[in-house]
């Protein structure tokens, strides 16, 4: 039987660039659908399943970020990858907060966006293949697996990236979480704008679980950070 091909929403509105990305993702082997803005690959996502979206920030009718805020409320787990000409610290940080997997600055090379696309997926699909667990911490139970935090009858569907960051930090709870050790195991690269977006998914995971006072993620200047969790030993290094 024929393994499914990935399927990947691209958004980009010039049109030469546009064509090259969509053939040359079609040449590795993955199914790219092409839309010139962002409304009109809103409405397919709105109807149709994809692995991965890949949104030019800047498009008309519907910007890369205003579609990316729909597909985070449609849908949470699919990663979304922005390309953008822009490079201002602000823009990057606005992209991540609001879930953005990677960015991508214009001029990239065909393989880096390969590259990224790839790592996003294996993060995303070969968890199925390692353990899968469910915690629990205090009022909560986190979900790995389903990428979901619920707390009683509440419940909030985390991205790839809140639930990797999470799943990190249950694994190490109440010992310190190397900063460095995040950062490569879930962006790749530690540069500062994948640290700045980590500062802001740790924020938004204090949101995220402040119905448990005695649940905390602590800052460990220089080092990291400690998910510290009631009832469990703490280890002190």
């Amino acid at each position: 039987m024929n393994t499914p091909k990935t399927r990947i929403l691209l958004a980009e509105d010039d049109e030469n660039l546009g064509l090259l990305l969509k053939e040359y993702l079609k040449a590795r082997n993955f199914d790219a659908e092409l839309f010139p803005n962002g409304e009109k690959a809103l409405r397919s996502f709105e109807r149709n399943t994809y692995d991965i979206c890949v949104l030019d920030v800047m498009m008309p009718i519907m910007d890369g970020y205003s579609v990316a805020k729909e597909i985070r409320r449609l849908k949470r787990g699919t990663p979304i990858i922005f390309l953008t000409a822009k490079s201002m610290k602000e823009d990057v940080i606005e992209g991540f907060s609001i879930g953005a997997d990677d960015y991508i600055a214009k001029p990239f090379s065909m393989e880096e966006l390969i590259f990224r696309i790839e790592a996003i997926l294996r993060r995303t699909k070969s968890n199925l293949n390692n353990e899968l667990k469910v915690f629990q911490l205090g009022v909560y139970s986190f979900d790995y697996e389903r990428q979901i935090l619920s707390n009683g009858d509440k419940s909030q569907k985390l991205t790839t990236k809140e639930s990797d960051l999470l799943k990190l930090l249950c694994d190490n709870q109440n010992s310190i979480l190397e900063r460095n050790y995040a950062l490569k195991s879930i962006w790749i690269d530690d540069n500062y704008f994948n640290a700045r977006s980590m500062d802001v998914y740790i924020t938004k995971l204090r949101k995220y679980l402040k119905d448990e006072p005695g649940i905390q993620i602590l800052n460990i200047h220089g080092k990291g950070f400690k998910l510290i969790v009631p009832g469990v030993q703490q280890n002190l290094n």
